[in-house]
């Protein structure tokens, strides 16, 4: 059994992970994400250029969340399913090392709560 460090657990997480240098190589996919993206490769898509997978307005997004630091955050609907994009940098010791990005599923009906 894995430690509870360990973070293993992201790779049967029912929204897509993927994680990118700062070079924009792909590091890390998780099975949603290798199963959303199954057409282009999947996971043979880790080492490849995570540009390579967006147009060029997304391009410029994706290089102003790691020139920035601002997460670009919107919702999207594809094939009658809305989505839920989060992508923002990620850090290890306060460092930049990358962006990440966080595809999940919204259901149709879902609640919004104002607290």
């Amino acid at each position: 059994m894995a430690s509870s460090n360990s973070l293993e657990w992201f790779a049967e997480l029912p929204c897509s992970v993927m994680v990118c240098d700062k070079k924009y190589k792909i590091l890390y996919m998780n099975d949603k994400a290798a199963e959303d993206h199954a057409d282009d490769g999947g996971k043979a898509l880790v080492g490849t250029d995570v540009m390579k997978c967006h147009p060029p307005d997304a391009q410029v997004k994706l290089r102003g969340v790691l020139a920035s630091g601002r997460p670009n955050v919107y919702t999207t609907e594809e094939t009658r399913k809305k989505k839920l994009v989060y992508q923002c940098q990620w850090k290890k010791g306060g460092r930049v090392c990358g962006v990440v990005q966080l595809v999940m599923e919204l259901p149709r009906d879902m609640p919004h709560h104002v607290r």
